[in-house]
Formats: C-alpha cells, sequence, structure tokens
C-alpha cells in the first residue's frame, strides 16, 4: 500500500493522519437496530475510530438467500487512523462480540450483524483478505440508499455515490423512522 491515496491525503497506513472510511452495517437476527448501536459503541473508540456521520435504518428485502426474514441496513462514515485491514479486523472482532460466527453461518443468510469496509479514503486495494472499493458496492440498493443519505457527493471509483443510488432498484427498501 502506498503512503498517500490519490486525494493527496497522507494514508493512516505510515500513521500522519486520519482518513475517511464507510461501512455498511446490517443484519436480520436479533434486536438489530439495537445490535447497530452496541457495534457502532465497539468499533469507534473516538481516538483510532472516530464516528462522522451516521445513515437512517432501512429495512431491506434478503439479498442472495431470500427465504430469511427481511434485513435492517445503515451505513457509518469514520475518520481512522487505523490502515484498512486494522480497521477490517476490527469489525470482525465486533461481529465476533455481537455473536456472529461466520464458520458456522450460510453465506449471505442470516445473521446478527454484518460489517463491511466499503470504501477507505480513495485507495483502491485487491489482495487476499479485502479488496477495496467493496467489489459488490455498486449493486447493492440496500447499500447505495444509506450511502447516499450520508454521502451522495462523494465519488467512489469513478462513480458519484447518489448518481449510482438513483440508478439501483430500490423496490422493497423502507426507511425507518428514528427510535
Amino acid at each position: 500500500m502506498s503512503a498517500s491515496s490519490s486525494s493527496g491525503r497522507v494514508n493512516a497506513s505510515v500513521g500522519k493522519a486520519a482518513v475517511e472510511a464507510l461501512l455498511a452495517l446490517g443484519g436480520n437476527v436479533g434486536e438489530v437496530r439495537g445490535n447497530f448501536d452496541r457495534a457502532i459503541a465497539l468499533l469507534c473508540d473516538g481516538t483510532a475510530v472516530r464516528l462522522v456521520a451516521r445513515s437512517s435504518d432501512y429495512r431491506t428485502p434478503p439479498w442472495g438467500v431470500t427465504d430469511q426474514p427481511p434485513f435492517v441496513n445503515a451505513v457509518i462514515a469514520v475518520a481512522t487512523s487505523l490502515t484498512p485491514h486494522q480497521l477490517l479486523a476490527r469489525a470482525l472482532e465486533v461481529e465476533r462480540d455481537l455473536g456472529r460466527d461466520r464458520a458456522r453461518e450460510r453465506r449471505w443468510g442470516p445473521r446478527t450483524v454484518d460489517i463491511d469496509l466499503l470504501a477507505y479514503d480513495d485507495l483502491v486495494l485487491q489482495d487476499a483478505d479485502l479488496t477495496l472499493p467493496h467489489p459488490r458496492l455498486f449493486e447493492r440498493a440496500f447499500v447505495l440508499l444509506p450511502l447516499a443519505e450520508i454521502a451522495a457527493d462523494r465519488v467512489i471509483a469513478g462513480i458519484r455515490v447518489g448518481d449510482a443510488a438513483a440508478r439501483v432498484d430500490a423496490g422493497g427498501i423502507e426507511k425507518l423512522a428514528p427510535r
């Protein structure tokens, strides 16, 4: 990974400055909205990871495996001094802390919480553990609608988030009232 991204900001990998990262949260088992609150509290310590913005929660039809309850999805923007791999490791630890067992679940099946790293600054990365931006970001209305709510003008992989959100089929997605 290089020391700077295409935006010219110094990357967290050299420990100089915080960068913006976008993460998606989803789940359909248990009290999902409460799980989101706990996940964000565990993820965002206010130092290495600081919450910048949180979208509304959205009720969404299941994607991939459709014979399961609807999901709740949201997106957060954070400022972080962690590297992308460190941030991913923290997200996976939070998932485990909230009861997710990736080894025992069905792909795209029910889960208490899922945290995906969507984008990290303007970094493009592909290795065995992580691809950035997220490879299915622009296929998923359940990610694009909440993302557009907090970052409509953000450009990821040359595509403006608001434009991508306007092009996807948002059928069955419902913005939930605040709690």
